[in-house]
């Protein structure tokens, strides 16, 4: 990797924290999905600064954005796009959603009903879109950025496993502690900062990252470790369902993103050890699996069964 991309990754890292206060792991996660060119979900309560997030990145890159609110009265056609007849040219017309964006934060899309979430099934997993037959390819890079409030189910559809299993990560914001919070008040006394932030990234160095990131050397012990990890959890009683192969495939592309950011041409287990409950946690089922109770016990499981495998040295 060139020392011009290293240093992109750095201040984009650095852009984003000086607006995303005290939560450098939710930073971090946001530039492995990123660079690894899949998608991220963000839980928690409303308030503790998700948006903040999509916008930030969306703010860091000099491509286009998008934020879609999600409601029960929105349609698949509000979010790809439908055909419109023109009476003068005698001829239908494509007229583009707001999805062809290069960042699409997606807020509360537990609040729209299964046909409209799985409108952003195709254009997540194959970065296309298909209206009357036609396929449309969206532009590069293309990141969606999902939030929902796990604790509130009236007027809300949960996420079937499908859609769960094409964001790479699944992420928690928290609570900042005492110090970042003061440091939040502080900084928007003049307005709000986000706001404020300028494009330290192009689309073009998204991508020529993204492609440094298959590039990224794996070697065959830390191929071993990482498929003993999806096995364990296929073989767990605790698990209904384990880790799927596009499970281990998310992992795989995770940590080699991870390696770029640290600035590492190579994986090593750390790599992948730190990153299994985020993109892990959300692709397999519990036993006695209950609405909105599954991700902690999902994340002790897969750290516990994690912890059991022998690291290569």
């Amino acid at each position: 990797m060139s020392n011009e991309l290293r240093q992109a990754i750095a201040e984009l890292e650095r852009n984003m924290r000086s607006v995303v206060l005290g939560k450098p792991e939710v930073v971090r996660m946001c530039l492995v999905a990123l660079l690894a060119g899949e998608h991220v979900l963000l839980e928690d309560v409303p308030g503790v600064g998700k948006t903040l997030v999509g916008k930030a990145l969306a703010k860091s890159l000099s491509g286009d954005f998008c934020r879609l609110q999600f409601t029960p009265d929105l349609l698949p056609s509000d979010i790809v796009g439908s055909s419109l007849f023109n009476s003068k040219a005698s001829e239908f017309e494509y007229k583009r959603g707001p999805i062809f964006a290069n960042v699409v934060l997606a807020d509360e899309i537990n609040r729209a009903p299964p046909r409209t979430q799985s409108a952003l099934l195709e254009a997540m997993s194959d970065s296309q879109v298909s209206v009357d037959g036609i396929t449309h390819n969206l532009p590069k890079p293309f990141i969606v950025i999902a939030t929902q409030n796990p604790f509130e189910f009236e007027g809300t559809y949960a996420l079937p496993e499908s859609q769960l299993d094409r964001f790479l990560v699944r992420i928690s914001m928290g609570y900042p502690d005492r110090e970042a919070e003061r440091q939040v008040l502080a900084s928007h006394r003049e307005g709000e900062p986000v706001e404020q932030l300028k494009p330290v990234l192009s689309s073009p160095q998204v991508v020529a990252l993204q492609k440094a990131v298959r590039q990224i050397a794996v070697e065959a012990s830390i191929y071993d470790y990482l498929l003993d990890i999806v096995e364990i959890t296929r073989r767990s009683e605790e698990l209904h369902v384990g880790v799927s192969t596009r499970g281990a495939l998310s992992l795989y592309r995770a940590a080699q993103a991870a390696a770029l950011i640290d600035g590492r041409d190579f994986v090593v287990p750390d790599d992948i050890k730190l990153l299994t409950s985020a993109v892990l946690a959300h692709r397999v089922v519990t036993k006695g699996y209950i609405q909105g109770d599954s991700r902690g016990a999902a994340e002790s499981i897969i750290q516990r069964l994690v912890d059991e495998v022998p690291v290569p040295t």
